[in-house]
């Protein structure tokens, strides 16, 4: 049996006096919310903090409100579970609550939180293991180890990122706000990751993601589809956010696509998006997009299934996407 390494749980109330204990505890210290991901690392003492602040307590951080006509802010703390079943989301942005609705499974959505998934650790078949399967191979870059074994040449990390929210966020071009001892700011979704496995996003030891503004709908359609071995449980191995916004004469007036799992950030595939702007999104146009969006989707030999069929489902989903998108009603802001 895996236990918890020994360590100090403090409970702050506010995301200031969060982010002072973090601060004040420097390195020994990590966030925890739901915890879905951070205490199964810890067991495998892939995390092996001596003290975690709780941020379950924390006050007016976990509230989905607005509107479609004004946009809406989610709290950080919000559930997984809450997403999917607000009629909020479910009116004005589906795909949000749509890509909650695919994290995981019904227990763990009740605990996991928005923020938790947007800030998850990424993932990889030689770091995702147990202590000992680890300590056999020497470890790894991104814990104990000195080599990256999907790439032993590399200079950095090239474990992927798992969030199934963020593509979707980004895709909505939201923001986030992040707290830390000296106040707040507020970034871009796409903003807060890098592409690095172990170092992986610009948020600061000591911050907290409190918030994500949403902007107002105004006629954006979007959706999400994630591609896994089963059903449930399973981390993304890819998926795909797509939005898009019609003008009057029904050309794309506005496109995003991102990929997740593919690389250690999200990937926006940038001319697919250039490709869809001032056309109308007819079958042509669907399958030239998908293979345009197929080539900065990079997957490495990292996770579950082979690399050259998840590449190739990228262009598949990028067109089950796009089509799906052409077949909805214009949701107005």
């Amino acid at each position: 049996m895996m236990r918890l390494p020994p360590f100090r749980y403090l409970a702050p109330r506010t995301a200031a006096e969060a982010a002072r204990m973090l601060a004040d505890h420097g390195p020994e210290a990590m966030p925890v919310a739901g915890g879905t991901d951070l205490y199964p690392n810890m067991k495998r003492r892939q995390f092996e903090p001596r003290a975690l602040v709780g941020l379950r307590g924390l006050e007016g951080v976990r509230a989905i409100t607005g509107s479609p006509q004004e946009g809406i802010e989610i709290g950080g703390l919000a559930t997984l579970t809450e997403l999917t079943a607000s009629d909020l989301l479910a009116s004005g942005y589906p795909a949000i609550a749509r890509a909650a609705g695919l994290v995981s499974s019904p227990i763990l959505r009740n605990m996991g939180t928005v923020g938790g998934n947007l800030c998850i650790d990424t993932r990889c078949n030689y770091y995702n293991q147990n202590y000992e399967w680890r300590e056999a191979i020497h470890f790894c870059m991104k814990k104990d180890g000195t080599t990256c074994w999907v790439a032993p040449g590399s200079d950095r990390c090239w474990a992927i990122s798992s969030s199934d929210t963020a593509p979707v966020f980004m895709a909505l071009e939201a923001e986030v706000t992040l707290v830390g001892p000296e106040g707040e700011r507020r970034i871009p979704a796409g903003d807060l990751y890098k592409p690095d496995g172990i170092d992986f996003t610009t948020k600061r030891r000591e911050e907290i993601l409190t918030r994500i503004h949403v902007p107002p709908a105004n006629g954006v359609r979007a959706t999400y589809l994630k591609l896994r071995r089963r059903g449930s449980i399973d981390f993304p191995i890819l998926g795909v956010a797509v939005s898009i916004k019609l003008a009057a004469d029904a050309t794309v007036e506005k496109a995003h696509v991102v990929f997740t799992a593919v690389a250690s950030a999200p990937v926006e595939a940038k001319e697919a998006e250039r490709m869809l702007i001032g056309r109308r999104l007819d079958d042509e146009l669907i399958r030239a997009a998908a293979a345009a969006a197929y080539r900065p989707a990079k997957p490495l030999d990292n996770t579950d299934l082979t690399l050259a069929y998840r590449k190739k489902m990228a262009r598949v989903f990028v067109a089950r996407a796009l089509e799906e998108l052409s077949e909805q009603p214009t949701r107005h802001g």
